[in-house]
Parts: structure tokens; C-alpha cells; sequence
């Protein structure tokens, strides 16, 4: 490939530019000193100085700790301050097309390449000849294969190539990679070290080479330079950083699963000393096989810290101190760093750079209003990924491809891409939720649009945890949002105009999403050491005196979080525990089941209670408020229920009374749940009334009602040594019925408790 080089001087010794391009002997390919970078009051670089004199120089650290920002201020994408010199001349303030002609192509994170142009068309835009695009096709013969797919119809490995070639045929004197191997198989991981490899060989072209994987950075560069909190704190020849496992543990912030096993030895790097001892510890950036935890993890594998399963930003100043000055196995200590003060460390990189910001809907109507998100968004630091929801099958300008996020779906891409729109909605929806599954890196999410996108993008959101940041500008938010936003905590803003271009309104609404996703992602709540484990208790209008005393009495050891049995209400609680969130359940208002079964509108679905089938949770349970059916105005109540029993509990809510055959109904729903769940559990049956108005004088009193449904779910349930049915004669609301819940809590929680230590 030396051919680059040689064209190269060629061509600038046609135009008389050897002065822009002194010989090697005069000065470095690169010089950087004390690099300032700033993202507002985030000091997101920090006085970073390094030298290439030939060769690559591999930059690798934990995410968040600055790479990419480097790249980019190299290369003029991001203001700056200090010094860049390419061949003895400053560049730093040039224009980022100045900089690309003086002699830096960079291939970014993502590979960036233009989706509405051909392979062919995308070289020969940046090619000087076709001999030049012929040599690209011989070094990357997949690409030859390609040339008449356009970008977005490659795949990551052939879009990496794409963009490589792209790069090389700017004849640069250095080429800036970021992550070029991230997301690649592995066969296309080794083509690309291979490429880099015959690059180094040749001698025409450095390389600054930001890369996640260790082994392959291991593998191809000369030296290492380690990155923590936008400083380098160590940098070193590579055989030092491959040799020693425990270095590589200390300055990355890794840890092997299994300190017996050796990982698979990366070659040597040319000029190594090729039987020099290699250990090699590889970053894992996301559990994508489905591992749920490190403990599920194979043996050997390496356990990474990072921004998405650790806690804090970066690792202690004084370990990466003793990391820097500790000696490697076998060969001499580096020099110490004069540099490595406490201030170096005093201003930590932001959590905007830390976490992504998300911008998805669909790029073939929403474009422009996507985008507007994006450029909002990043101008406040943060890093952002667009994905793209449209099913027409447009070229996508996005991040993330539509056939990406298709192939997410159970039965692949055919299945979102049909002839019916509806159906092809429906489809790339739960692909979307398929996909934000597998993303390690959501700091939160925002999306624009009407019915349709508000369908596509919040069915994803509700697949993220609560508490991940969700705001979804839409049309439909002046409205009923409960489809949309069902049991999570998506904000929803109303657009007051369409989504459809941007004026005075939509300017002012989109920014304001933007910025309040941006505060969330940015300043997270703290989350307290010592806080106390979290007990989910559902309460309803009529069994409020029972939940407060029920958590007047247990507030001092747990957190008590208390949800309204709304149908979205048992749903919330429901999602809470199946993420691990809470410590157990005292489901004091089961009255979702009421109107699961006669038809009420507050269901929370024949899904209610199977949570606790799939996580062992210690449950407390209750019949609160299972003697009515919810309504909403009197006008509203069905034709077919007008000669019932009905009770005006204000002018927007008309509770109906459950009769024998729906307490019938309910009691087996609701044992059958018991009977198939998986922990601890006490079922405590109050045979004095369930509600505030079922006991002697009020309007639902049914005693004869009542006793089907107790009786129902004693019959069918199941006792065990930890599963108890007790039927107490007290009404809901006494405070005894309260002790009694306290009490069958503590049972059980000791229960939960012991077994998990087991």
C-alpha cells in the first residue's frame, strides 16, 4: 500500500509544496501539547500532550474517558485549546476541510458514510483517478463486490471498509481511526487489524488509533497510551502494557473471571520482540450474547467497570497513580510522571460524555425535526446515536439504519418491510423494543412525531428501566397518553403545532425536549449508600387508611413506594419488581382483577400477579377494593350495566358492585396466580369487608358476595411451608388488619431473606 505514499510526495513535489511537508527528520508526523477541550463547564480534555513520530500509537481507556473528544479536536471538529502540530505546522483553529488537506483523514466512530451514495460513487467522489478507486477495490475485494450498494446497504464491516478507503485516498501523512473495530465479527475485526497492520509496515502513513479492543490495539500498535478522566495518564512501549495482566487490570479498570486462564495471545506488533510474554485482557462493551450478569459469564472472561455497570466516572486518582509508577512483570519501571497531580483530576469528565443521548423516529418525514433534537443535544455536550424508525425503505441519513433496528425483530426484516402500513408499523415498533434491549449506552431517548411515531417510539421507551431519562414531543399528548406511556415514566410534551418543519413554536417546544432530556442525562439523582431496600404497596380511594398504617409502621426500615391500583398503577409496581427494583410487595388493593374480569377500565391486564411467577419476591397479598368495578362518568357506565348496583364516587367515577359469579371468577383468577408463584408468600383474607364502603350501612355491603370470593380462594389455593392463607374477622381498614400485614411481611421477608443467603 505504499503506493498512497508514493502518489503522495508526487503529487506535492508537482505543486512545489515541500515546505508544507518537511522531511521526518525535522519533525514528528504529530505533536499535541496541553489540549484543552471543553463541553460548557465539563472539562472534557485536559492539558492531553502525545507525539507520533511514525508507527501507530494505540490510545485505549474506559468509555467515557475522552478518546473520541481527542480525535476531534485533532481534527477540528470541536474547539480547543494548546497545540496540534502536523509535520512542525500548527493546525489547531484550521477548519476541519484546512486540516484534511494539510494531511489528516479520519475514519469516526460509526463509520459515518454517505447512505444515498454507491460504494463506487462514494470513492470516486473523493478518488483522483480511477486507478486510485481500482487500488482501494483490490485492497478491500468485498468492496468491488459492493459497488453498486449504496451506504446504507452495507453491512458494519463493509461501511468500516468503505470508510478506511474513503480516508486512505485523501493521501493523508495521518490517519485518525476511532473504534474501527467496535461492533464488527470477529473475521471482519482481524481483516481490518490486518489492513492496519500492512499500513504500519509500509512506513508512508501514521496512525492515531482509538480503539476498545485491547487485543487489537495490542496487536498493532507500537506504543499505548492509557486515557482517564481526559488526561493520558500512562503511556508506554506495547510489549510493557501486554506483558503485565495485572498493569492492564489497573489502568483499565478491567478484571479477568479467571486469573488461571490465559487469554488468547494477540501477534506481535512489528518491531516486538516476538517472544516476549503476552497476557492479554479483552473489554467486554455490552452483554449482546444475552448474559444477564457477570456471573453468567464464562470462565476467564473479562469483567469490565464502565460507564454502564459501574457507578462512578473513573477510578481513583490514587490508583491510577500507583498504576502508573508500579513496574511491569519483567521489564523496567516507566518513568514517573511529573504531571499526575490530584488537580489533574479535579474537574471529572461530565456525564454527558459518559452516557448517549438517543434521537429515534422516522427520518424519511421527521428529518429536519430530528435532527433540529440532535444539533440541540450536542451542543450541550452530549454524545448522541439517531436511529431510525421509517418503514418506506428511503436511503437513511440516521445513525442506525431502519434494517438495523428491523433485524431486531422475531422474524427478521421481511417481516417489517410488508405491504401494509399498519402491520409494518406494528412490526418495526417491537423490533424498536427488541433493539433498546441491546444498547449498553442509553443515557435517555427523545422522539417527534404524530400517531405513528408516538406508537413506534414509546413502545421502545417503555422497554428501557425507570428511571433512563424518556421525553416524547408528540401531537397526541394533549390527550389520552396511557397507551403511550402505559406503566414507565415517559414525559410527553404536546408539540402545540404539527411535527412537520420548524418555526417560532416547534423551535421553542423541540428545544425545550431537548434540554430537559439533556438536565436529566447530565445530573442524575445521587443515589444514597445506605439506602434503605424498597417495598412496593398498591392502595385505592377505599383502602387508604389500611396502606398508611401499613407503612406508618414499616417507613423506618423500608422504603415504602405506594402505587395507585389504577390498572397503570399495578402495571408500574409490577415493572418495578420484575426489573429487581424492590425487596418484596404488600398488594393490599387487588381490585385491578375486578375490572380485569367484569370489564371495568381500570384493568391492569390478565398479565396482573405473574411477575411474582418469574422472581422469587416475598408478596404479601390482599382482596382490596374487590368488591367494585370502575367506571368512569355516570354516562359512561355500559347499557348493559345500568340495572346493577351502582355507586356515584364523584362526578368522573361510578363504582359498580361485583356480584357472586364475578367473585367467583376473581377468586379462582387470583389463585391460580398464588399457587404459581415462585417465593415466599401470605395471602391475608379480611372476612370484616374489603373496602370502605363494604361493611354494614354502606352502599356495597355483600356479605353473601364476600363469602364466594373468600371461599373461592381458599378452595383453589395451595398452602405450603412458606405459602400461608389466613382469614381473619376484620375489615381492610381496622388496624389490626394492619398488624396482621406487618406482621406476615416480616415473615416473609426474613423468609426471602434467608433464602437468598442460601
Amino acid at each position: 500500500m505504499g503506493w498512497f505514499g508514493r502518489d503522495r510526495d508526487r503529487r506535492e513535489a508537482r505543486e512545489g509544496r515541500d515546505d508544507r511537508s518537511p522531511p521526518r527528520t525535522r519533525a514528528p508526523v504529530l505533536v499535541v501539547e496541553g489540549l484543552d477541550v471543553y463541553y460548557g463547564r465539563a472539562h472534557a480534555l485536559q492539558g492531553v500532550s502525545l507525539a507520533i513520530d511514525h508507527g501507530v500509537l494505540g490510545i485505549v481507556g474506559r468509555n467515557g474517558m475522552g478518546k473520541t473528544t481527542l480525535c476531534n479536536a485533532i481534527t477540528g471538529l470541536v474547539p480547543a485549546r494548546g497545540s496540534v502540530r502536523l509535520l512542525g505546522e500548527e493546525i489547531l483553529g484550521l477548519a476541519p476541510n484546512q486540516i484534511t488537506r494539510r494531511g489528516i483523514a479520519y475514519v469516526p466512530q460509526g463509520r459515518r458514510v454517505w447512505p444515498s451514495l454507491s460504494v463506487d460513487e462514494t470513492l470516486r467522489l473523493v478518488a483522483r483517478g480511477k486507478r486510485e478507486v481500482d487500488r482501494i477495490y483490490a485492497m478491500f475485494p468485498r468492496l468491488a463486490e459492493r459497488r453498486g450498494n449504496g451506504g446504507a446497504q452495507l453491512s458494519g464491516g463493509e461501511q468500516q471498509m468503505l470508510a478506511i478507503g474513503r480516508a486512505l485516498l485523501l493521501q493523508p501523512r495521518l490517519l485518525v481511526m476511532d473504534e474501527p473495530t467496535e461492533g464488527l465479527a470477529p473475521v471482519i475485526v482481524e481483516q481490518v487489524a490486518q489492513a492496519l497492520r500492512d499500513l504500519a509496515a509500509e512506513g508512508d502513513i501514521a496512525v492515531l488509533l482509538i480503539e476498545q479492543n485491547l487485543g487489537v490495539a495490542m496487536s498493532v500498535a507500537d506504543r499505548i497510551g492509557v486515557m482517564v478522566n481526559g488526561r493520558i495518564a500512562q503511556e508506554m512501549p506495547t510489549a510493557t502494557l501486554a506483558a503485565d495482566r495485572q498493569l492492564q487490570e489497573r489502568l483499565l479498570g478491567v478484571r479477568s473471571g479467571s486469573a488461571d486462564e490465559d487469554d488468547a495471545l494477540p501477534a506481535p506488533a512489528h518491531g516486538e520482540d516476538a517472544a516476549a510474554p503476552r497476557q492479554v485482557l479483552t473489554v467486554r462493551r455490552a452483554y449482546a450474547d444475552g448474559a444477564a450478569s457477570f456471573d453468567d459469564l464464562a470462565p476467564g472472561t473479562v469483567r469490565g467497570f464502565n460507564r454502564w455497570n459501574a457507578g462512578g466516572t473513573a477510578a481513583p486518582v490514587a490508583d491510577i497513580q500507583r498504576a502508573a509508577s508500579a513496574p511491569a512483570s519483567g521489564t523496567p519501571p516507566a518513568p514517573p510522571r511529573t504531571d499526575l497531580s490530584p488537580q489533574v483530576f479535579a474537574f471529572p469528565v461530565a456525564a454527558s460524555s459518559q452516557r448517549a443521548a438517543y434521537v429515534a423516529g422516522t427520518f424519511d418525514t421527521k428529518a429536519r425535526e430530528l435532527f433540529f433534537l440532535r444539533q440541540c443535544l450536542e451542543r450541550l455536550g452530549l454524545r448522541v446515536v439517531t436511529v431510525d424508525l421509517s418503514t418506506s425503505g428511503k436511503p437513511s441519513p440516521a445513525s442506525v439504519h431502519p434494517r438495523e433496528v428491523a433485524r431486531h425483530h422475531p422474524q427478521g426484516e421481511s417481516a417489517v418491510f410488508s405491504s401494509d402500513r399498519g402491520d409494518s408499523i406494528a412490526a418495526m415498533a417491537l423490533a424498536f423494543e427488541n433493539f433498546v434491549r441491546t444498547r449498553a449506552d442509553f443515557g435517555g431517548i427523545v422522539s417527534a412525531g404524530g400517531s405513528g411515531g408516538t406508537t413506534l417510539a414509546t413502545q421502545g421507551m417503555r422497554a428501557l428501566p425507570i428511571g433512563v431519562p424518556k421525553v416524547m414531543v408528540s401531537t397526541m399528548a394533549s390527550g389520552d397518553t396511557r397507551p403511550y406511556v402505559g406503566p414507565v415514566d415517559i414525559c410527553m410534551m404536546y408539540s402545540v403545532t404539527d411535527v412537520q418543519g420548524i418555526n417560532r413554536i416547534s423551535e421553542k417546544v423541540l428545544a425545550n425536549a431537548a434540554h430537559a432530556l439533556a438536565g436529566m442525562i447530565m445530573h442524575p439523582p445521587a443515589e444514597s449508600a445506605a439506602s434503605k431496600p424498597a417495598l412496593g404497596l398498591t392502595m385505592f380511594g377505599v383502602t387508604t387508611p389500611c396502606v398508611q398504617a401499613v407503612t406508618k409502621r414499616l417507613g423506618d426500615a423500608f422504603d415504602c413506594l405506594v402505587f395507585h391500583a389504577t390498572g397503570v398503577g399495578g402495571q408500574s409496581m409490577e415493572k418495578l419488581a420484575d426489573s429487581g427494583l424492590l425487596a418484596g410487595v404488600i398488594d393490599v388493593s387487588t381490585t385491578e382483577i375486578a375490572d380485569e374480569i367484569a370489564g371495568g377500565v381500570l384493568s391492569a391486564g390478565a398479565t396482573r400477579m405473574d411477575v411474582f411467577a418469574r422472581h422469587a419476591i416475598p408478596y404479601v397479598g390482599s382482596c382490596g377494593a374487590l368488591d367494585m368495578v370502575n367506571f368512569g362518568a355516570w354516562d359512561t357506565v355500559p347499557e348493559r350495566f345500568k340495572a346493577r348496583k351502582l355507586y356515584r364516587h364523584n362526578p368522573n367515577i361510578t363504582l359498580m358492585r361485583t356480584t357472586a359469579d364475578e367473585c367467583r371468577a376473581i377468586g379462582e383468577f387470583i389463585a391460580i396466580k398464588l399457587n404459581a408463584m415462585r417465593g415466599p408468600l401470605r395471602f391475608l383474607i379480611p372476612e370484616g369487608g374489603v373496602s370502605a364502603i363494604d361493611r354494614p350501612g354502606q352502599p356495597f355491603h355483600d356479605p353473601a358476595a364476600d363469602r364466594v370470593l373468600f371461599d373461592t380462594i381458599a378452595q383453589h389455593f395451595r398452602p405450603g411451608t412458606d405459602r400461608k392463607l389466613l382469614r381473619l374477622p376484620l375489615h381492610i381498614n381496622d388496624e389490626a388488619f394492619a398488624d396482621a400485614l406487618v406482621a406476615a411481611w416480616r415473615e416473609v421477608s426474613r423468609v426471602g431473606v434467608s433464602e437468598r443467603r442460601a
